[in-house]
């Protein structure tokens, strides 16, 4: 057990995203090893479970504005930090501003740090400069990926060599939920963000409209919010599926809809290891998913446990809806297979591995 170390978990929020869920699901896995867990976030966003305490600053700093809630922000970690007597830090946080960083490497000091890197667009937690992110990050504990495909390219591009590819975790569900109401007795599912610049939907609506989903009455369900929700639902009105697609706000419980679900569908620009996907393949729900940047070639076995296709292809996206719909021992097979394909990211291994990375 390890009821002496403690450690501080620090993230955007704990709701939305698929980094915030991970950072719950971080804590719950560090409270289950022993260890005492500190939740440290900067908006003031809790919609996930979670185990530890809980430092909420952008509740506590609401009312401030500007560089001022900056500085307050760091002097409060800072202090909180000496007096818990925390010696390891995880950082989840996107990490794009220069001078915040360093302030906030100042902030952490000499302690055990651990930066994660959850995309392959690395301009989200590296300066675009090559000699400040070395100076920055060279003298990490670790850098820890959440693919390899996103470790190779920190090497390639950075020339670091303190890097470490731990992939996210996933729960398996005990039973099946009872389906939602409202829901289309067949559907596609897409759950993540509503922002078009990473996830492509306009990708997705695209490959839709062409597909035989229509005419086989398979519905579209998006479940999430986001920047581009309006967006999106025009695109849907414009193509006239309005009878077909239909979008859901965001839901803590996301499990229901995975599990009663044809397939889950995933269409970005660049990833880092889709929670979406292995969520989806731990319920028993195939997957389908472009092969964007990082994640999905590390996730899918083509036609074992869903289907990979070329990005930016609509035709490639919808003959693979197509097949799932037409091809039913194909469509069994990797439904069969789904669970055990992911058997390797139990919250069990996923644990075990950071347990021996902590130790090392």
């Amino acid at each position: 057990m390890n009821n002496n170390r403690k450690i501080a978990i620090v993230s955007a929020s704990l709701g939305v995203g698929g980094a915030e869920r991970f950072a719950a699901m971080l804590g719950t896995m560090f409270h289950g090893l022993g260890y005492n867990v500190h939740h440290i976030i900067i908006l003031d966003v809790v919609a996930y479970d979670y185990k530890g305490q809980l430092v909420n600053l952008g509740k506590m700093f609401a009312h401030e504005q500007g560089v001022f809630r900056a500085v307050k922000k760091g002097k409060y970690i800072a202090r909180y930090l000496h007096d818990n007597q925390i010696d390891t830090i995880i950082d989840l946080r996107s990490r794009p501003m220069l001078v915040r960083e360093i302030f906030t490497q100042w902030i952490y000091g000499q302690r055990k740090t651990y930066f994660m890197v959850h995309s392959a667009n690395l301009e989200m937690y590296f300066p675009k400069l090559r000699f400040w992110t070395k100076y920055l990050y060279a003298k990490a504990t670790k850098i820890v990926t959440v693919s390899k495909a996103i470790e190779q390219k920190i090497q390639a591009q950075y020339g670091l060599t303190n890097t470490k590819t731990i992939y996210n975790p996933v729960n398996f569900p005990d039973a099946v939920g009872d389906k939602p109401n409202g829901l289309p007795t067949t559907y596609f599912l897409f759950f993540g963000r509503l922002e078009d610049d990473i996830k492509n939907l306009s990708l997705l609506l695209d490959a839709y409209a062409m597909s035989e989903a229509k005419v086989k009455g398979v519905h579209l369900v998006l479940l999430g919010d986001g920047s581009d929700k309006d967006k999106i639902a025009a695109n849907i009105q414009q193509k006239q599926l309005g009878q077909l697609v239909t979008i859901i706000p965001f839901q803590k419980e996301v499990l229901p809809y995975i599990q009663h679900t044809k397939a889950t569908l995933l269409t970005s620009r660049f990833e880092g290891f889709p929670m979406s996907l292995i969520e989806s393949l731990a319920a028993g729900t195939p997957v389908i998913s472009v092969d964007c940047e990082s994640g999905p070639k590390e996730i899918i076995q083509h036609g074992i446990n869903g289907l990979l296709v070329e990005n930016h292809k609509p035709e490639a996206l919808a003959n693979a809806m197509n097949l799932f719909i037409a091809d039913e021992n194909l469509y069994r097979n990797c439904k069969n297979n789904a669970k055990q394909s992911v058997e390797h990211l139990s919250l069990n291994a996923i644990a075990q591995a950071w347990q021996q990375l902590l130790n090392e």
